[in-house]
């Protein structure tokens, strides 16, 4: 297992006692969509909200780059920048919708998106199986000029996939410090997130800071999907099943710390595993030991919310149980009374 880890990280086949940086290529490949899910998922919870709908976001943003891939005019660099900004227009309204939902009727966000993600899976489904070509598989291939394939980074690892994606997620990346460290609507999302009710009474619009929060974050559950539909197949693809990168960005966010660094840094670390996966296997190690292990590391990051639960509980009952003994002791004798002697003298 570990020499598996290891080709994946460097490269190098311990085995053979080769090296080859297309290893390096796939793993970096696979930890981009996990990357920006995380990112969705981390904004969101930065403001108080949970986007368990990013999977359905990331479907909406790769059903548009497909569309716009098929049918805009072949135009070199024009036609994937079109098709990326699709994908991340289209992620960013199914993100806003749930939020607009949970802003304007109160519904809790997490069942608004949890049927979103259904809806967008069918919609996807039904839009993507009626364009001419398509089978219940693939549809018909790209125009080369739609692919984000970068022959620079393709010959550095050796032909892998790694392709354009990689500066948009670094891009991303930054983008998601920046709104969240050093603007104003970031700190008025944080405050939102802290302290719903002491936000808006400071004046912050909390309504359309969720309806915001949550669009920002479809965006980049959005940009996923475009990478994925343009970076790594060259053709449009019809989903038989939910691809799971929504639902892995959410742990990825919490090992993350919901951290602009921290989420890049965990989604290496799910990438690598996952890229490990037909390694292992080819050395006939059963892969679901990746699985166990993310599972763990989720495990071991929740319980740093337990233990800060059952501090704040413990320093809570410390100090009824204080007030309950200060209550209960009876009050200090006072000095006897010597003002009826002192008038009789």
């Amino acid at each position: 297992m570990y020499q598996a880890v290891l080709q994946v990280v460097s490269g190098f086949d311990a085995r053979r006692g080769t090296w080859n940086a297309r290893y390096v290529g796939e793993w970096l490949v696979s930890s981009i969509p996990l990357i920006l899910c995380g990112l969705s998922a981390g904004f969101a919870a930065r403001s108080g909200l949970f986007n368990i709908g990013a999977e359905g976001q990331y479907i909406a943003g790769l059903t548009a780059a497909q569309i716009i891939a098929i049918y805009f005019p072949p135009v070199p660099v024009l036609h994937w920048i079109a098709a990326v900004c699709g994908g991340v227009i289209a992620g960013s309204a199914w993100g806003a919708a749930a939020g607009l939902i949970k802003a304007r009727y109160k519904v809790s966000e997490v069942v608004a998106a949890i049927m979103m993600n259904y809806t967008a899976f069918y919609i996807h489904r039904l839009i993507t199986l009626n364009i001419p070509g398509s089978n219940t598989y693939k549809t018909s291939d790209f125009p080369v000029t739609a692919g984000l394939v970068s022959p620079l980074l393709a010959s550095l690892t050796n032909g892998s996939r790694l392709n354009y994606g990689l500066w948009f997620t670094l891009a991303a990346v930054a983008i998601y410090w920046l709104i969240m460290e050093r603007t104003t609507l970031g700190y008025s999302l944080r405050a939102a997130g802290f302290n719903r009710d002491a936000a808006l009474y400071a004046g912050v619009r909390v309504k359309t800071n969720i309806t915001a929060a949550m669009a920002i974050a479809g965006a980049f559950a959005g940009l996923a999907g475009a990478v994925v539909c343009l970076g790594s197949f060259s053709y449009g693809r019809v989903l038989a099943g939910q691809d799971g990168y929504g639902f892995d960005g959410i742990a990825v966010a919490l090992v993350g710390n919901s951290g602009a660094g921290g989420i890049a840094l965990a989604g290496l670390l799910f990438g690598m595993l996952k890229s490990a996966q037909p390694l292992m296997q080819s050395r006939q190690i059963p892969k679901e030991i990746t699985v166990i292990i993310m599972g763990l590391i989720v495990v071991f990051i929740s319980l740093r919310a337990g233990v800060r639960i059952m501090q704040a509980y413990a320093a809570e009952w410390q100090m009824k149980e204080r007030a309950r003994k200060a209550q209960a002791q009876p009050a200090a004798p006072g000095p006897p009374d010597t003002g009826g002697a002192n008038q009789d003298a």
